[in-house]
C-alpha cells in the first residue's frame, strides 16, 4: 500500500513544525506565522499531495460533512436526476458531501446501510422514496432524519412531499376558467392504490364542488399508469352518449394524457379543439412533445431535494419543532392543450 502522507511528512518538506502546519492547512494561523511561512507549508503540501483526514478530524470534531442519502428505488426513476442533483447541489454548497444508497425497498440492506454509515460518522441523514407515500419510520433510522417524498406515519420527523392534492386543484381549475363542466378524472388502477390518487381525486372534487359542478361518478374511470391504459379509459368515457361525455380531462400522470389524445383521434376528436387535456408530473419526453404540447402539473422534486438538504443541515429552520410535513407546492405548466369547451 502507498503510505499516506502526513502532517510530519509536510512540516519536514516546509521546514517548520508539525503544529505549524496543522495551523496553518486548518486555518487557525496567526499572525506570528509569517506570511511567506504559511505559503511555505502550502506548496509544501500541495507539492507532496497532502490531504487531510477527514476520518479522524471526524472523530475529534464529531463532524464529517458527509450525508447520507437512502432510498428505496429512487436512482432508477425518471425523476431520481433532479432531486439527487439538487440534494447534492445543496450539500456541496454547505460543504458536504452526498453518500447516495438505493437498497431496493429491502430492509435488511437499508439497515446494514444506516449502520455502515453511521460508522463513517455521517452527519445525518435523508430517506428518500419512489413516489409519494406514507411509510412507517423503521427503528433504525436516527432521529433528526429528514424524509423526502415521504410522509411518516407516526410523525416525529422533518418531512417534504409534494402537494399533489393542491396540484390537481390547480389542473382542473384551468380547466374550470375555460369554461367546461363535464370534467373528467383519468385515474390509475392500482393495488394498493398510491397515496397520490387519492389526494388528486380529493383536489379535483374540491374544485367541482367550488364550482358548483356535481361530480359525476360515470366521469371518474380508471386504467393502467401507461398510454395504453389512458387510452382505453378516455375510449370508455367518449364513446359515452354526446350529452354525457366529457369536454375536458383531467390525467392522473403524463403517460395516461398520451394515451388520451389517442383516443381522441379515434374518435375523429382534435385536442384542444374538441377535447381539452391536462396531465400531471411533467414527465420530460412526454409533456413538451405531444401535439399539442400538453398544460400539466410539475412535481417538484428538484425543490423537494434541495429542502431536505437545507433542513437537515440548519439552512433552513425545521417544521413544527423539527416534525412535521411540508407540503411543495406543484405548479401548472400551461402550453397548448386546453381551451374553451366545444358547442354542443
Amino acid at each position: 500500500m502507498v503510505r499516506r502522507v502526513g502532517i510530519k511528512d509536510v512540516a519536514l518538506h516546509a521546514g517548520v513544525s508539525a503544529a505549524t502546519v496543522s495551523l496553518v492547512l486548518n486555518g487557525r494561523a496567526t499572525t506570528r506565522i509569517p506570511a511567506t511561512t504559511q505559503d511555505r507549508v502550502r506548496d509544501a503540501a500541495q507539492h507532496l499531495g497532502y490531504a487531510p483526514n477527514t476520518l479522524a478530524r471526524g472523530l475529534r470534531t464529531r463532524r464529517t460533512h458527509t450525508i447520507g442519502f437512502l432510498s428505496d428505488r429512487i436512482a432508477t426513476t425518471p425523476y431520481a436526476v433532479r432531486m439527487i442533483e439538487a440534494a447534492q447541489d445543496a450539500a456541496r454548497e454547505n460543504g458536504h458531501l452526498l453518500f447516495l444508497v438505493s437498497t431496493g425497498g429491502d430492509a435488511t440492506a437499508e439497515q446494514e446501510a444506516v449502520e455502515t454509515l453511521r460508522a463513517h460518522q455521517v452527519d445525518g441523514f435523508v430517506y428518500a422514496c419512489m413516489w409519494h407515500r406514507a411509510v412507517t419510520a423503521p427503528p433504525w433510522i436516527p432521529r433528526g432524519t429528514v424524509f423526502l417524498d415521504a410522509r411518516p406515519v407516526d410523525g416525529g420527523f422533518a418531512a417534504v412531499v409534494p402537494d399533489d392534492r393542491g396540484g390537481a386543484a390547480a389542473a382542473v381549475q384551468e380547466l374550470v376558467d375555460a369554461g367546461h363542466v363535464r370534467i373528467a378524472y383519468l385515474d390509475i388502477d392500482e393495488d394498493p392504490l398510491p397515496l397520490a390518487s387519492e389526494l388528486r381525486l380529493e383536489g379535483y372534487l374540491d374544485v367541482l364542488t367550488r364550482a358548483g359542478i356535481t361530480p359525476d361518478p360515470a366521469l371518474h374511470v380508471r386504467g393502467t399508469s401507461d398510454a395504453a391504459g389512458g387510452r382505453e379509459a378516455a375510449d370508455r368515457l367518449l364513446a359515452l352518449p354526446p350529452a354525457r361525455r366529457p369536454t375536458a380531462l383531467f390525467c392522473f400522470n403524463d403517460r395516461l394524457a398520451m394515451g388520451a389524445y389517442a383516443a381522441a383521434r379515434h374518435h375523429g376528436l382534435a385536442v384542444p379543439a374538441d377535447l381539452s387535456v391536462v396531465g400531471y408530473d411533467d414527465q420530460q419526453l412526454i409533456a413538451a412533445e405531444l401535439d399539442p404540447p400538453l398544460t400539466t402539473v410539475a412535481l417538484p422534486h428538484h425543490e423537494m431535494g434541495r429542502w431536505a438538504v437545507e433542513v437537515l443541515l440548519g439552512v433552513r429552520e425545521r417544521p413544527a419543532d423539527g416534525d412535521g410535513v411540508v407540503l411543495m407546492p406543484c405548479p401548472l405548466i400551461r402550453r397548448e392543450s386546453v381551451g374553451p369547451p366545444p358547442a354542443r
